[in-house]
């Protein structure tokens, strides 16, 4: 019993470190911080009471520190040459690996500044199967390292070897976050998980934005859900809803502080994220190919009224304008500098007030569907979350779907 309520315990604290590292990861500071905070989280998941960070370079192939902690006499940097033959080891190493007296000369070099014999325990920073990084502990705080442990560290290593590529990379701003993407996308276990870290970071610009592009996400796969579409559809609706406002990276952060109206040339400047973001992630290698149309047409609207190419209805895919829908109801019911939020009984009565004209009815009804579940409990996990009170009556959820379904049937000039 005492075992398992150990393993249970280091597990709450390995969930604790995954949440505390996200945030860390995604902040505007300079890298030194964000190491120090990745180096706290590996002796949390380790369970050492000894880590330092290397990074990793190959012209001279080197370890150099960027940030330790525990140790008594660690030099700033720890510098530690390597042979290629400590290179190919720590390249074909798969996971943490547990060092001995026979396993120094095999990973590591004594032609440095720091002794290998201070590290207990070494795991290689790698992404795409190449050497970033690596991360050594020293000491362990009970007795040897267990496989809970070392499993936790492997799992934590996996976002701290993109932290460290992000750090080495020298392009642009677009250029880094494609190359980001890509990483992401290649980590087929953590690529939900990891793709809601980005999102959290688009977001990160201005205080009334946050958690915006996370909503999107899961706003559009719940109204794919009701819409009876394939989980692997569902799925690609979460991940655009995350990225959808990826060319945001690139937009003056006074523009979304702004407490009046945006002038013509700035409404320019925040249109062309779509632009942008569309640049980005077009040299991505999604799972899902819908990706970069989405990121470019989520603005689009059915009676041509959108941006940036002015589209119509029957010429925006339905995942487009799932996305432009679910976009629309979270930033309506969401505070703005120049606006209170409006309520969710309001929001639903302009939705269907602009549709089908705007707005796709078939997703709208998705929404209606999901927002009603929500308010007579009948959904598993709440659509609205606990971020607003559902202040709709069912009936009156039931009078917007009709008043929907007899503008479509009896209209004509908009079917789908």
């Amino acid at each position: 019993m005492a075992v398992q309520k150990n393993n249970l315990r280091r597990l709450l604290r390995t969930v604790e470190a995954l949440s505390d590292l996200g945030p860390e990861m995604t902040a505007e500071r300079e890298f030194p911080q964000t190491a120090r905070a990745m180096v706290s989280a590996l002796l949390q998941a380790g369970g050492a009471r000894e880590a330092v960070l290397f990074t990793f370079s190959d012209k001279p192939s080197m370890l150099s520190s960027v940030a330790s902690e525990g140790f008594a006499l660690m030099p700033e940097p720890a510098i530690m040459p390597l042979l290629p033959k400590h290179v190919h080891a720590l390249t074909s190493a798969h996971g943490p690996v547990v060092l001995n007296p026979g396993s120094y000369d095999i990973f590591l070099s004594s032609n440095g500044n720091v002794a290998p014999q201070l590290f207990k325990c070494i795991a290689p920073l790698k992404v795409g199967g190449k050497l970033v990084g690596m991360v050594a502990l020293g000491r362990e705080a009970d007795a040897l390292f267990d496989d809970e442990e070392l499993g936790a560290l492997d799992l934590l290593c996996h976002y701290v070897a993109i932290a460290m590529q992000n750090h080495v990379l020298s392009q642009t701003l677009a250029q880094r976050v494609s190359e980001n993407l890509r990483l992401l996308a290649s980590l087929h276990g953590f690529y939900d998980t990891a793709l809601e870290a980005f999102a959290t970071a688009i977001d990160v610009k201005h205080v009334n934005i946050h958690g915006h592009s996370l909503r999107v996400g899961r706003y559009a796969s719940a109204i794919g859900e009701a819409m009876g579409m394939e989980p692997n559809d569902v799925a690609a609706l979460r991940s655009a809803g995350y990225l959808h406002d990826i060319g945001k990276v690139a937009v003056d952060k006074r523009l979304f502080g702004k407490p009046t109206s945006l002038d013509a040339e700035e409404f320019r400047e925040m249109a062309d994220h779509t632009i942008v973001g569309h640049q980005i992630v077009s040299g991505v290698q999604f799972p899902w190919p819908r990706i970069p149309e989405i990121v470019r047409s989520h603005h689009e609207r059915g009676d041509g009224s959108g941006y940036p190419d002015g589209l119509m209805m029957e010429d925006v895919a339905m995942p487009v304008r799932i996305i432009g829908l679910a976009d629309t109801f979270d930033a309506m019911t969401s505070e703005r500098p120049y606006r209170e939020p409006l309520s969710v009984g309001n929001t639903l009565s302009e939705i269907v007030r602009l549709s089908p004209q705007k707005f796709d009815p078939n997703a709208v009804h998705g929404l209606l569907l999901q927002i009603r579940r929500d308010s007579v409990g009948s959904n598993r996990t709440r659509f609205l979350e606990d971020r607003m009170a559902v202040n709709i009556a069912a009936g009156d959820i039931d009078q917007l779907a009709a008043t929907l379904q007899h503008k479509v049937t009896h209209g004509r000039l908009y079917l789908t």
